[in-house]
């Protein structure tokens, strides 16, 4: 999950009982499969259709608009159990590619036809296109939320308004009754946790069995949930940097946490003309001067006690006095905060950091268009459906750490819970309060300790609510789909199959990504190549 028309708060909203019918069961699906467009880079195996839905499930006979869906059949027909359809998070992931770019159990792939609503909004149905932001909109830091729902309304009218988790929930039903299934099971990661309970919230009758893998405190949406998320993800980059540590005979870039985070500050520095305002690891007796063993104690403690002042205002200075530094210009910098929930990508940002001057290859035009579309869709749904008021005292605070430091880490959350991001874009429509109204089955919660996405205090929210079996798995991950865990994988497929486990925890997947190699698709765009 990450950050963002008249704004007009709907009053009274219609309750479930109002809304249109959706299809129900039918003998041959309606639904015409073909190949899927190449923007999101699936094999032949997964195959695509569009669906035609309402604009507003509130006027059933009014406009349309038209949603992908994708599709991996069970490979082994005579064993096929049902749907398992699933979403990948977001708001604002490709579902399109969610079961073909993470690849499921085995037996998932034997068993179940694995289907993917790709969410309202998105390529491959009728995207949310949004006019550029020129940089001269004289309203773009009083009211930000407001420029970008208007730029977004001036292209694409009325489609912003209709982002929400609910609605793209009753698409996911006019699907299902397309596929002519009377029940389909569910697998939401990350945000797909509070759709596929929105969901079953909605429509118990319709749900089999349901995995939430990597769940959040509902409260939170939106704008608390990603200041939720800062102190995480400084934790686990200091979780990765003591992880390159202990590989230094691989990396040479220290033997401790600090040592390596002086070589990636480094790095950052350099290629963003200023040092990075992250905090340092705690020191250990391995950073200590020679000359200072002695005193080891009293100099680690003043290290750590300023380490984040230091941090801050050594940003602070050296971009005010550098016009045209910027933090946020080192790809290493945004690279780190971006791939620190993932060990899997934590050799990849140690070899950048040992080994600089690489740099990313340029996506396909689709591909960038589809990406920005999907932040635009992301930062409408999160302001549509906000349910957490603003901190207006935080204003100075955002200001400085989106507007003047560029502080990967800092600047989200702030922007959101300081009504930054939302200013002049009041919420459109109440979520729906999810719980487990009655479920056939008791959904399967898988949540990972140290996730810095989806925090494991506020996941047992989501438990409560929902009533869910919960699993804890070591590691930090954040979502567990994929990740050769075979315990994991097995309790999956067992809960599938019969829709209980007693499996409560299993201990951290391996990382599977080589530690010295880049990935074929990084290493193409290396510099000097």
């Amino acid at each position: 999950m990450a950050t963002g028309l008249t704004a007009v708060v709907v009053a009274g909203l219609v309750s479930v009982g109002q809304f249109a019918a959706t299809p129900e069961a039918s003998a041959a699906p309606a639904l015409d499969w073909e190949a899927c467009p190449a923007v999101h880079g699936v094999p032949a195996t997964v195959r695509c259709a569009t669906v035609e839905v309402p604009l507003d499930y509130r006027k059933p006979d009014g406009k349309t608009i038209e949603i992908g869906v994708s599709r991996m059949q069970a490979r082994d027909q005579s064993r096929r159990r049902g749907v398992v359809m699933g979403n990948p998070g977001g708001p604002g992931g490709d579902g399109i590619a969610m079961f073909s770019q993470v690849p499921p159990p085995a037996a998932m792939l034997d068993e179940w036809d694995l289907v993917a609503v790709q969410p309202r909004g998105l390529v491959s149905g009728t995207p949310l296109r949004c006019e550029p932001i020129t940089g001269d909109e004289p309203e773009l830091m009083t009211a930000l939320g407001k420029v970008n729902r208007d730029r977004c309304e001036a292209r694409t009218p009325g489609l912003g308004a209709s982002l929400t988790t609910e609605n793209t929930a009753r698409d996911m039903e006019v699907v299902r009754g397309l596929l002519g299934e009377s029940k389909v099971s569910l697998y939401g990661i990350s945000y797909g946790t509070l759709l596929m309970s929105t969901y079953a919230t909605l429509f118990p009758q319709r749900v089999d069995r349901m995995v939430l893998d990597s769940g959040f405190d509902p409260d939170l949406v939106w704008n608390t949930l990603l200041s939720a998320q800062t102190p995480g993800y400084k934790a686990r980059v200091h979780a990765m940097m003591a992880w390159i540590a202990r590989h230094d005979r691989i990396y040479g870039l220290g033997e401790t946490p600090l040592a390596v985070y002086r070589k990636w500050s480094d790095r950052v520095s350099a290629e963003a003309g200023v040092p990075p305002s992250l905090l340092a690891p705690p020191a250990q007796v391995g950073d200590v001067p020679p000359g200072l063993r002695a005193f080891a104690q009293q100099y680690i403690a003043g290290t750590d006690l300023t380490a984040d002042a230091r941090a801050r205002f050594e940003n602070l200075m050296l971009t005010l006095l550098r016009p045209g530094s910027l933090q946020l210009s080192s790809q290493l910098l945004v690279l780190t905060r971006a791939l620190a929930p993932d060990r899997n990508s934590w050799p990849l940002v140690a070899q950048l950091t040992a080994k600089p001057g690489r740099k990313l290859p340029t996506p396909a035009p689709a591909v960038l268009e589809a990406a920005q579309v999907s932040q635009d869709m992301q930062g409408a749904v999160l302001c549509n459906e906000n349910r957490v008021p603003a901190q207006p005292s935080l204003g100075f605070q955002a200001f400085v750490a989106n507007y003047v430091t560029g502080d990967p880490f800092e600047a989200p959350g702030l922007a959101y819970e300081s009504g930054l991001a939302c200013a002049g874009a009041p919420a459109l429509a109440r979520p729906i309060e999810i719980r487990n109204r009655g479920l056939a089955v008791t959904p399967l919660q898988i949540q990972s300790v140290g996730d810095p996405q989806t925090p494991y205090r506020g996941a047992l929210k989501m438990r409560s609510l929902m009533r869910s079996h919960l699993i804890t798995v070591g590691g930090g991950d954040h979502a567990q789909l994929g990740r050769a865990n075979k315990p994991l994988e097995n309790a999956i497929v067992e809960y599938l199959r019969t829709g209980r486990t007693a499996v409560q925890r299993v201990p951290e997947a391996p990382i599977t990504a080589p530690l010295t190699q880049m990935p074929p698709a990084f290493a193409a765009g290396t510099a000097g190549r």
